[in-house]
């Protein structure tokens, strides 16, 4: 069994809950920490993702663990008539929502709390599904998983993007003084959340990456299953089919 790691170790509560937390006292900063740290790289992988949805025209689009967001911005360039964020983090939602606004998008893209392991959608209801950076703070991965295979209709696509470690070297090497050093001192300079940029290359480190996710994604149900390393390995990049 893989080692569980949640936010801050607190054992009195679940790990959905210390998430919950995380996002919310990080919301704030989150949108620039993001862009910043990743150079904007993060922008490419979104775009990267959202065409390979493209191939089945969705008209109405589930971005999962949305955060503030981005992911189903980018989306809306499909021209779909519906895209519903949904987040656990009412905070990080929020910012999502004043970004729809200022789109004049809040007709089309709207915001919701969503649980990924008890989602409050009926079966086959979605054309696609995106997730960036999220399915690792699923508390159950496998549950959040089939709940994502329920609710997308026959022949829809999901696309999942999630940070990685690099596996050659130099960029091995230097990833990792980057990911346990570096981003954790700005994070915390930044979002003034001790723990938050920390649990973030502690999760990775114990996440299922390449051919592990993606034997997890075909035990689920999903077919057509395919995994691409961006950035030199930096970044995972998943798709597959219902």
């Amino acid at each position: 069994m893989a080692k569980v790691v949640t936010p801050y170790q607190d054992q009195d509560r679940s790990k959905k809950q210390q998430v919950e937390q995380m996002f919310d006292n990080i919301a704030p900063t989150y949108d620039f920490l993001n862009h910043f740290l990743s150079a904007g790289i993060d922008r490419t992988w979104r775009r990267k993702a959202v065409d390979s949805i493209a191939t089945i025209q969705p008209k109405v689009i589930l971005d999962l663990a949305t955060g503030t967001g981005d992911f189903a911005v980018e989306a809306l360039r499909l021209k779909p008539t519906q895209v519903i964020g949904g987040d656990i983090s009412d905070l990080m939602m929020a910012v999502g929502r004043e970004k729809a606004k200022k789109l004049n998008a809040a007709d089309v893209l709207s915001f919701q709390r969503v649980d990924s392991e008890n989602m409050p959608f009926e079966d086959n209801k979605f054309d696609a599904i995106t997730v960036g950076f999220g399915v690792r703070n699923f508390e159950n991965l496998e549950t959040g998983l089939r709940e994502m295979h329920r609710v997308l209709r026959p022949g829809g696509r999901v696309a999942i993007l999630e940070v990685s470690q690099p596996k050659t070297f130099p960029m091995k090497q230097l990833y990792y003084i980057y990911f346990h050093f570096i981003l954790p001192m700005v994070g915390r300079l930044f979002s003034k959340d001790i723990r938050a940029y920390t649990y973030l290359p502690e999760s990775v480190s114990v996440f299922p990456e390449g051919s592990d996710f993606v034997a997890i994604l075909n035990k689920v149900g999903f077919r057509s299953v395919q995994f691409r390393p961006l950035t030199f390995g930096i970044c995972a990049f998943y798709t597959c089919e219902k």
